[in-house]
This record gives structure tokens, C-alpha cells and sequence, in this order.
């Protein structure tokens, strides 16, 4: 399937609305749509590799927006429109221990959840029902996004399509990956 949508946005990627196509799937992913930015942002670098801080700027505003859009969601309308959203994920579980680790760890959990594969809109709509400072939010996940597509867009550019290929092929093998480097990098460093 992922060589059929990578054929597809090299067909349409090159066209002026595919990148307000990725701006609307970087918005819906981060509140409710299940499939991540990042493979149509892969495949649009494979054509427009010289725009690659425009494209990762693009899929981060979008999506931090999108994130906005489910902490109003979790903040205004959870019981109407947040839990059958989570019902309908099956994931009251993980929903639970999130907002265990809001009540400990709101910047970091928000951080988190915006950088590696977990599903942020979980996250996002937790953030609004946990009353997660705004401030907090946004700064988490703009760090948090911001550094995901951006790395993203920058390998892409330093190393091409063949490294590419294989980010697109293993995406959440890649960006746990990336993640774990991450965290050792930051836990290393202030230790």
C-alpha cells in the first residue's frame, strides 16, 4: 500500500494544491485522522527536495493548529465528541494513563506524544480535558513537532530518496528510533 500512495504523491505532489492537502492532513491527523504526515511529506521532499524547511514548516503550523483544535475539543465538547472519538479508537485505556501523566508530567507528556509515533490526537484531546496549561501545549508541541518534521525534512535532504525509501517503508520503526536517540541524547546530557 505505502508504494501505492508513494506513487500516487509523486503523480499529484508536484501540484499547487498538494501542499494545502498536506496542510489539511497534517491538521486532521493531529485531532482525529488516523494516518501521519510524515510519508506525504517524505514523498512531496522527493519532488520539491529544495523546499524542504517551507514543507516542514508547512506540516508543523498545521499540525500544532490541528493539536489546537483537539484541546478545544477535550476542553469544550469532550463528553459529546471527545469520548466517542476515543470509543471508537478502542483506547480508554491509554486515554486513562495519560491524563495520570498530565496530573505529573504535562510538558514532557505533551513533548512526547508531538514527537514520536504515539498517537498525539489521543494527547491533544487529554490536553483539553485535563486543563493542561495552554502555554504548556503549545510550547511542547511545537518543540515537539516542529523537531519531528523538521528532522524529517532535513535527513531527507542530506541523504535523498534512498534513505527516504526506507523512512517511508519502516516510518514508526524509524521514528521510535530517532525518538529513543533523542531521549538518550537529552538524558546523557543533563546527567
Amino acid at each position: 500500500m505505502k508504494d501505492k500512495l508513494l506513487a500516487w504523491f509523486r503523480l499529484y505532489g508536484g501540484r499547487p494544491q498538494a501542499k494545502r492537502w498536506l496542510s489539511v492532513l497534517s491538521f486532521t491527523e493531529s485531532s482525529f485522522f488516523p494516518i501521519p504526515p510524515d510519508p506525504f511529506l517524505i514523498a512531496m521532499l522527493f519532488i520539491k527536495e529544495n523546499t524542504w524547511w517551507k514543507l516542514a514548516l508547512n506540516v508543523t503550523i498545521s499540525s500544532v493548529a490541528g493539536g489546537l483544535f483537539g484541546y478545544y475539543l477535550g476542553y469544550t465538547f469532550f463528553e459529546i465528541l471527545g469520548q466517542p472519538l476515543i470509543d471508537s479508537y478502542g483506547k480508554q485505556a491509554e486515554f486513562n494513563t495519560v491524563i495520570e501523566l498530565f496530573q505529573s508530567h504535562g510538558f514532557l507528556t505533551v513533548f512526547t506524544a508531538a514527537f514520536t509515533p504515539i498517537p498525539y490526537k489521543i494527547f491533544t484531546l487529554a490536553s483539553g480535558f485535563a486543563g493542561v496549561s495552554l502555554t504548556t501545549f503549545l510550547l511542547a508541541s511545537l518543540l515537539g513537532r516542529g523537531i519531528r518534521f523538521f528532522a524529517v525534512a532535513g535527513i531527507m535532504r542530506l541523504f535523498g530518496e534512498k534513505l527516504g525509501k526506507i523512512i517511508f517503508k519502516y516510518f514508526n520503526i524509524s521514528c521510535g528510533l530517532f525518538a529513543l536517540v533523542f531521549i538518550v541524547f537529552i538524558i546523557f546530557h543533563y546527567l
